[in-house]
């Protein structure tokens, strides 16, 4: 079950992990995943702290389709609806 945030606060968060995790130069915001230089190990370390900060279940096979930061938050705001919906 999600802590009942609101997509704003979700938004927020999941950009400062992607920032955290992926180390953005500057100039490198719209970039996507692989761009980033993202990994396997950097996937398991976004999925595992969207759980513990967020309480969403993101499947790593999601990074891995190389979305950039735009579009993976709305992937993750969405799950988190739909478990806030289904909970």
């Amino acid at each position: 079950m999600t802590q009942r945030l609101s997509s704003a606060a979700i938004e927020k968060l999941v950009k400062e992990i992607w920032s955290d995790v992926l180390e953005i130069p500057d100039g490198q915001e719209n970039a996507t995943f692989f761009e980033l230089q993202g990994q396997s190990v950097s996937a398991v370390r976004i999925v595992a702290r969207i759980e513990d900060e967020i309480g969403v279940m993101v499947d790593m096979g999601d990074l891995f389709e190389d979305p950039d930061l735009e579009t993976f938050t709305r992937d993750v705001v969405a799950l988190a609806t739909k478990e806030n919906v289904g909970s």
